[in-house]
């Protein structure tokens, strides 16, 4: 039971960590990367990334996958209304049907869709083809996000692949090194999973970055639901896993998806609406008395 309590919590702080990296990297989205590298406040969300990836690898000692998955849900319910708080402002009902949309479709399909195998760590050359196939998609993903008018949910995507990436690649070079001590360091593939963590958790951040130019919470849903659907298709695809999942869950899972699908559309839509009018209005005024006196 205390474990339990350990791996719930430190899956709070997670979401903590990330919604508010989340909303600090919102708040900046307008700037250039060199502009951004400059600012010690885009640094700090860096960290906060990085923190809740080392909470969320802590958390798995604590409780098994299938808790610390849904729960990753969230830095959404967080981000969301924490959105909303920095703005001064409560959160809309379409923000809201979003959210409960979105988290219902995530937690289900997480919950629903599984693996099963003794794959549990890549080979040699299957780091190899995941490192080439993630980087042409993701080059490909984040090419088509930065076309004239392009909707940002393609670099979200691009974000939500590399960190999944990130995630298997973080396993395999734990699994190395647990199994052959310090020495897996010192091996060339190890080495190479090492840069490619560090090179792909820049390309997350960066394209996430991006993503959020025009608003927070539509990109941080896709995200969320591109991370664990992409986790369970390298360990199919690489890693020896097979679907655990039977014929009834399969459609189940599909429902889930398009309800995860239109929370995300009514997250992209809120951005639309005018819910800071009252603000500007305040605003208005107060200049309106300032030019009066």
């Amino acid at each position: 039971m205390t474990d339990l309590i350990i791996a719930v919590a430190l899956c709070v702080a997670v979401a903590v960590a990330y919604a508010t990296a989340a909303l600090i990297q919102a708040r900046h989205a307008h700037l250039s990367m060199w502009a951004l590298i400059r600012l010690p406040v885009w640094w700090a969300a860096f960290g906060l990334n990085a923190l809740g990836a080392a909470l969320h690898v802590l958390s798995l000692g604590f409780g098994p996958l299938s808790l610390i998955q849904p729960l990753g849900v969230l830095t959404l319910v967080i981000a969301v209304p924490l959105t909303a708080a920095t703005a001064r402002r409560g959160v809309t009902r379409t923000e809201t049907v979003g959210m409960v949309c979105t988290v219902i479709g995530l937690v289900g399909l997480t919950l629903l869709v599984t693996t099963g195998g003794d794959g549990d760590t890549l080979a040699d050359h299957e780091l190899t083809g995941l490192l080439l196939a993630t980087a042409a998609i993701v080059g490909l993903l984040t090419a088509q996000g930065q076309r004239a008018g392009a909707s940002p949910l393609w670099e979200a995507v691009a974000g939500g692949l590399a960190f999944a990436v990130c995630s298997a690649l973080c396993q395999t070079v734990v699994l190395r090194v647990q199994a052959s001590g310090a020495t897996a360091l010192a091996q060339p593939a190890t080495i190479v999973a090492i840069i490619s963590v560090a090179v792909l958790a820049i390309a997350a951040t960066v394209t996430t970055q991006r993503s959020y130019r025009d608003g927070l919470g539509a990109p941080l849903a896709v995200t969320n639901l591109v991370n664990p659907t992409s986790a369970t298709a390298i360990g199919i695809v690489f890693l020896g896993e097979e679907l655990a999942t039977t014929g009834l869950e399969i459609a189940l899972a599909v429902g889930c998806a398009v309800i995860a699908a239109y929370g995300v559309t009514q997250l992209a839509r809120a951005r639309d609406l005018p819910v800071a009018a009252p603000l500007l209005a305040i605003a208005t005024d107060d200049e309106a008395r300032s030019d009066a006196a």
